[in-house]
C-alpha cells in the first residue's frame, strides 16, 4: 500500500462512511427496505442501519467482497436482478462515474425504486477539477480493481441525466463534508454532491 492509499484508508473512509449514513438517514423519508448500488464493504450501508432500524439494508455490486457487512447479491453492473418497485430507496454513492453505461444504470435503479434514490457523486465543475478526480479516484479504488473511466459531469450533465432517466432532484447540497479541514480546502471545494430524487409525474 502506498503512503497516500495509506492515509486515505486510515483518515478519510471511516469519516466517508458516516458523513454519508447521516446524509443517507436524513435524505431517506420512509421505511422499509433499501437497496445501496455498488456497497463495497457495506460499511455506509451498515452504520445506516444503526441509524435507522426501521430500514432493511441489502446490497448488491459486481464483485460481492467476502467481508461485506450487509447481505450483498452480485450482478453484472448493467441490470439490476430485482422486480420492479422492489425498494423504497435506491442508495448510489460514488458509483455512476465509474460505470460502463451509467445511463442504463441509473434507469435500473430508477426501476426497482418506488420512492426515490439518493445519489451521492462528483462535479466537473471549476478548474482543475477532473485531473483531482481522477487523483482521488486512483487513490481510493486502483487497488481493488475498480475501474474509474473518468465519467464526471457538471452539474448541468448531471440534471440532464437525472431527466433522462425520469428523475427530479428534490434535495441538492453541494456541501457533503467529507474531508476535515484542511484536506477539505483541495478535496470537498466544489466537487461533491448529495442529493435525494425522485420520479417526475409520480405521486
Amino acid at each position: 500500500m502506498r503512503p497516500v492509499e495509506w492515509l486515505h484508508e486510515r483518515f478519510a473512509l471511516g469519516r466517508r462512511a458516516q458523513v454519508l449514513a447521516a446524509h443517507a438517514s436524513r435524505l431517506i423519508e420512509t421505511s422499509g427496505p433499501v437497496l445501496d448500488v455498488g456497497t463495497g464493504d457495506g460499511a455506509i450501508a451498515a452504520l445506516l442501519q444503526q441509524r435507522r432500524p426501521d430500514l432493511m439494508l441489502s446490497g448488491v455490486d459486481t464483485l460481492v467482497r467476502p467481508d461485506c457487512a450487509i447481505p450483498a447479491t452480485a450482478f453484472d453492473g448493467r441490470t439490476l436482478p430485482f422486480a420492479d418497485d422492489s425498494f423504497g430507496t435506491v442508495l448510489l454513492f460514488d458509483v455512476l462515474h465509474h460505470a460502463d453505461d451509467a445511463d442504463g444504470l441509473l434507469a435500473e435503479c430508477t426501476r426497482v425504486a418506488r420512492e426515490a434514490i439518493v445519489l451521492k457523486d462528483h462535479l466537473a465543475d471549476g478548474w482543475g477539477s477532473v485531473t483531482l478526480l481522477r487523483y482521488m479516484d486512483r487513490v481510493g479504488n486502483e487497488r481493488h480493481g475498480v475501474a474509474s473511466p473518468g465519467n464526471y459531469l457538471t452539474r448541468a450533465g448531471w440534471e440532464d441525466a437525472f431527466a433522462r432517466a425520469g428523475l427530479k432532484p428534490v434535495e441538492w447540497s453541494g456541501r457533503v463534508g467529507l474531508y476535515p479541514w484542511p484536506a477539505s480546502l483541495f478535496f470537498d471545494r466544489t466537487m461533491q454532491f448529495v442529493c435525494r430524487l425522485e420520479h417526475v409525474g409520480r405521486a
